[in-house]
C-alpha cells in the first residue's frame, strides 16, 4: 500500500515566506537649477543687452536651463523680462529705502541717495548698466501696456519718496517757505534719470557726481 504523505498537524499554518525587501521610494527628479539664482542671471543679461537683443539661447546659456525648463519656470521671454524687472525694482527699493528713510540734514540725505543710485547704475561686469527702469521706459514700455504701467508706477514711487524728503526738510526749516516739495521731487527724479542715462553711456563717475552736486545746489537754493 502506498502511504499517504502526512500534512501539517491540524491547527498549524504553513510556514510564512520571508517578506520581500521594500522597494526604495522613488523621488522626483531634483531640479538642476535654483529659480532664484536663474532669475538673477536673466536680470543681469537683460540689463546688459536689453529685451530685443537677448535671445532665448542667450538666456539658456546664462541661466544653465534649457528652453523647456525656462518656459516651465518663468513663462515666455516677455514674462521672464517682467519678472526680471520686478526683481530689479525689489532690489533697488531695498538698497535705496534705508537711505530715503534717514532723518539727517536734507543735503546730506540727497548726497547719499544719489551716491547709492550711482553705485547701482555703474555696476556690471561688462561695464555700467544704468537704470533698468530708464532702459525699459525707452523700449518695452512704449508698446507693452503692462510693462508701461510698471514703469509709471516706478517713476511715481520715486517722485513720492523724494517729495517726502523735501516736505520733511521744509518742516525742519531747511527749505525756503515758498519751496514746493512736489516740484523739487520731480527735479530730483529727473536728475536720477539723467545720471542713469549718462552712466550707461560710460560717463565717468566724477563727471556724474559734479552733475549731482550742481543739481542739489539748485534744488536747495544754496542752503
Amino acid at each position: 500500500m502506498v502511504q499517504k504523505k502526512k500534512g501539517p498537524p491540524q491547527g498549524d499554518s504553513p510556514p510564512e515566506k520571508p517578506a520581500a525587501p521594500a522597494e526604495p521610494k522613488r523621488r522626483g527628479r531634483p531640479r538642476a537649477y535654483e529659480p532664484d539664482v536663474a532669475l538673477g542671471k536673466a536680470l543681469d543679461l537683460f540689463r546688459t543687452t536689453g529685451f530685443s537683443a537677448t535671445s532665448l539661447d542667450d538666456l539658456s546659456a546664462a541661466t544653465g536651463m534649457n528652453r523647456p525648463s525656462l518656459y516651465g519656470a518663468f513663462g515666455d521671454k516677455r514674462e521672464l523680462y517682467i519678472k526680471s524687472y520686478q526683481r530689479y525694482r525689489d532690489n533697488a527699493r531695498a538698497l535705496m529705502g534705508e537711505v530715503f528713510r534717514n532723518d539727517g540734514p536734507v543735503r546730506r540725505q540727497l548726497e547719499q541717495i544719489f551716491a547709492s543710485a550711482l553705485d547701482i547704475y555703474l555696476s556690471g561686469e561688462e561695464g555700467p548698466r544704468g537704470c533698468f527702469t530708464v532702459m525699459t521706459a525707452g523700449s518695452e514700455a512704449v508698446a507693452d501696456p503692462d510693462i508701461r504701467a510698471m514703469v509709471q508706477n516706478a517713476l511715481t514711487e520715486l517722485d513720492k519718496a523724494f517729495a517726502h524728503c523735501f516736505r520733511r526738510a521744509k518742516e525742519k526749516g531747511e527749505l525756503p517757505e515758498g519751496a514746493d516739495p512736489a516740484v523739487l521731487a520731480q527735479m530730483a527724479s529727473a536728475t536720477i534719470h539723467s545720471i542713469a542715462v549718462r552712466a550707461r553711456a560710460r560717463v565717468p563717475r566724477e563727471a556724474l557726481e559734479a552733475i549731482v552736486a550742481g543739481a542739489i545746489d539748485v534744488m536747495l537754493g544754496g542752503n
